[in-house]
């Protein structure tokens, strides 16, 4: 599986990396996935503090045992939880990210972590603060490299103004364009990578799309413009491609796009996304299919 560069670091990853928040905690189910995943060339595993409260570190801590150093982990922090307790608070503040990636290194039951986020932000928090803590993090070798997972374009300004992050992980989709308008562009001109969730909408973007619509519809879309929609699509191109795979080569498609990161349950379920990533590159013509039947998307707050 072809690999990145992620930012200006010295990670290289995988096209896809693997969402890990979809495993569960059940090593039975789970273990066969992560195989799945390395023999696809999967070698960029998403996790962070808050997936099962802790137990999904744990999972991958002990899975990733023998084989560390041939794989990369990125965690996130800023969601501070207390065991016995439902829910979770915000905390951007130094002590907090520090103390919560001494947590998850133990959970994770290794020294380093490859890529440490902070899990969201916003501009009331103490951002030069949060900044330092990262920054104390690498030089004191418990990470490597830092970054944010935002989708609030005020914020990811502000980091890239301030900081030395090499990546944002956003929403972003065919069904979701919103970071097309500022973001991606933003981050290119910086050499900051994103990382993106969410490709194929919830499930939108594959061939059974029927049986995932909803009268709520997605975004900006009703459910009637999500069905004519994603049939236009289909027709256009499924000589070609399948809707799974549109979704991802749209996203791969984008210079600033290093990874497209999708969960999987099953075996069967990596495979195919596997599958979709390595398929052929979209054209420019498809592209211009694509992006004349979906919507330009455009952020209406948190600008």
């Amino acid at each position: 599986m072809k690999k990145n560069r992620l930012g200006q670091s010295d990670l290289y990853i995988s096209a896809l990396g693997l969402g890990c928040m979809s495993l569960g905690t059940d090593e039975k189910t789970a273990f066969p996935v992560l195989e799945a995943a390395i023999e696809a060339g999967i070698n960029y595993f998403d996790t962070a503090d808050l997936y099962d409260l802790g137990q999904n570190e744990q999972l991958l801590g002990k899975f990733f045992k023998q084989n560390r150093e041939d794989i990369i982990i990125a965690s996130k922090a800023g969601n501070k939880w207390q065991e016995g307790k439902e829910g979770w608070t915000w905390d951007a503040s130094k002590s907090h990210i520090k103390e919560a990636a001494k947590n998850s290194l133990k959970r994770l039951g290794t020294d380093y972590i490859d890529l440490y986020q902070l899990h969201g932000g916003t501009l009331e928090d103490p951002i030069d603060e949060t900044i330092e803590a990262f920054e104390e993090l690498k030089e004191e070798g418990y990470i490597r490299y830092y970054g944010i997972s935002s989708i609030r374009p005020n914020v990811i300004r502000e980091y890239v103004k301030r900081s030395n992050i090499v990546s944002v992980m956003m929403q972003y989709s065919v069904l979701d364009r919103r970071p097309e308008e500022e973001a991606l562009p933003l981050l290119h001109e910086n050499g900051i990578s994103v990382v993106a969730r969410g490709p194929v909408a919830k499930g939108l973007l594959s061939d059974n799309f029927a049986r995932k619509l909803s009268s709520k519809g997605y975004m900006e879309y009703t459910e009637e413009e999500l069905r004519s929609t994603l049939e236009l699509l289909k027709e256009k191109l499924a000589h070609n491609h399948s809707l799974l795979e549109v979704a991802v080569q749209y996203n791969l498609s984008n210079p600033a796009v290093a990874s497209v990161i999708a969960g999987a349950s099953s075996v069967l379920q990596l495979q195919e996304n596997a599958k979709a990533v390595n398929s052929a590159a979209l054209t420019p013509d498809e592209l211009k299919i694509i992006q004349e039947a979906s919507k330009a998307s455009i952020y209406k707050d948190h600008r």
